[in-house]
């Protein structure tokens, strides 16, 4: 049986990855069948590099990542960035004062540019726990001293779909705003999405939209849905995300990704009708 699609790109939080971290045998396996078929496999997330880095590497993952939510090109295997889109810092600036004016004051955090761009966190950000490295910042400003793909930003009472809404009211076409997960709400160049770091190395690896199927669970996972020919949501997805998928498959924690592909690689064809 033909494998249908010859690009494979997966979120990462949320999608490929389950609660603690790891990736499912049963998912691996189907992946790595995937691409005995013949497909490429692209993680796609919006972690910057430096905190993607360690998963790719326990996958033995050594083909290409787009990271930072579309801004990074990673080649894996060469541990090098082939492409990386920074944040106009004084647009950003001026788009945060923007939407402080809205809500009020704002907590925040910024991921610095580079293989080895630090996450600085500033005060009153609330840092969700596990494995990723961050440095605290008592003065916020010091967040601005070097190039930056993204900001994160946080309200002491706005819940994360309300900040979204709220801030992207609030800066009009200076920056873009997305909401990537459970309290992560990030501010980026205007125009990079998910779907511009994909097409990119899609373009390197020789396929196109149409070869491509995509898993996703978050509103970030949007354009890339929209760019792809057959786009996944996980169980666990955001309403908004479900509402754009071509189908809903089980969540991260009961193989969602595993169950799509091995319907494919047994039956060759796309089950679900896009609608």
């Amino acid at each position: 049986m033909t494998f249908p699609f010859k690009l494979v790109a997966t979120d990462l939080d949320g999608t490929l990855l389950r609660g603690d971290d790891t990736v499912s045998e049963r998912t691996r396996e189907a992946l790595g069948a995937a691409t005995a078929a013949g497909a490429a496999h692209i993680i796609v997330t919006g972690r910057s590099v430096p905190w993607t880095r360690h998963i790719l590497d326990d996958l033995g993952y050594e083909g290409l990542a787009v990271c930072g939510q579309g801004a990074q090109v990673y080649h894996a295997g060469e541990h090098r960035l082939l492409t990386s889109l920074t944040l106009d810092r004084q647009l950003a600036g001026l788009a945060l004062s923007k939407v402080e004016a809205e809500v009020g004051p704002l907590a925040l955090a910024a991921s610095r540019d580079g293989l080895e761009g630090e996450v600085l966190v500033g005060p009153g950000y609330r840092v969700q726990e596990g494995p990723l490295p961050y440095v605290f910042v008592d003065d916020a400003s010091e967040m601005w001293a070097a190039p930056l793909n993204k900001v994160y930003l946080q309200h002491p009472e706005l819940d994360d779909d309300a900040l979204a809404t709220a801030a992207r009211a609030a800066v009009g076409n200076l920056v873009d705003v997305v909401m990537a997960g459970p309290g992560v709400v990030e501010i980026l160049p205007l125009g990079l999405s998910k779907a511009t770091g994909l097409s990119l190395a899609a373009r390197r690896l020789g396929v196109k939209a149409a070869d491509t199927i995509a898993f996703g669970d978050m509103p970030n996972d949007i354009p890339m849905f929209g760019w792809a020919r057959h786009g996944v949501a996980m169980a666990n997805a955001h309403d908004t995300l479900k509402a754009v998928a071509h189908e809903v498959t089980a969540s991260n924690e009961h193989d969602g990704i595993a169950v799509v592909l091995e319907d494919l690689l047994r039956t060759g064809s796309i089950a679900a009708a896009p609608h």
